[in-house]
């Protein structure tokens, strides 16, 4: 129980915390008009900024989200992926940052031809922020014997 009542306050911080962050954040918006779904992706890449590693342990995480022809979101975004060795509180934190990310990129300024292209089409956006351990080779070690 003990346990629990530490993630409810985390999660009470973490949004307290989004929810400043997020009206810093809209007077910074980046105007550049989106013309292609690579764009999009760029875009969305840029608005991420991960938890910091100090706190969390780093993790993969897919959302799914949907656009209307003004850029606004359309629905909920779903995360559909998370890494299988992410804690709860590492969970929730990386949540809070894809809301985040998608918040300071809203509304996507879609030109034209871009917002009846993505009006309604599904985004597949995968966050990597995962530890790549370099590679060992026993036959390239500098060290001599």
């Amino acid at each position: 129980m003990r346990r629990c009542k530490g993630t409810v306050r985390l999660a009470a911080t973490l949004l307290t915390v989004a929810a400043a962050s997020a009206g810093q954040a809209q007077g910074q918006a980046d105007t550049t008009e989106v013309n292609t779904i690579r764009e999009v992706f760029e875009k969305l890449h840029r608005c991420w900024r991960p938890p910091s590693a100090a706190s969390v342990n780093p993790m993969d995480i897919t959302v799914i989200v949907s656009f209307n022809r003004t850029g606004e979101i359309l629905g909920r975004p779903r995360i559909t992926y998370e890494s299988a060795q992410a804690s709860d509180v590492d969970r929730l934190a990386y949540r809070v940052a894809v809301m985040e990310a998608l918040q300071r990129c809203t509304p996507m300024p879609f030109t034209e031809t871009m917002a009846g292209a993505a009006a309604g089409r599904p985004f597949a956006v995968q966050f990597r922020n995962t530890k790549h351990q370099p590679e060992r080779r026993a036959w390239l070690s500098p060290k001599t014997l």
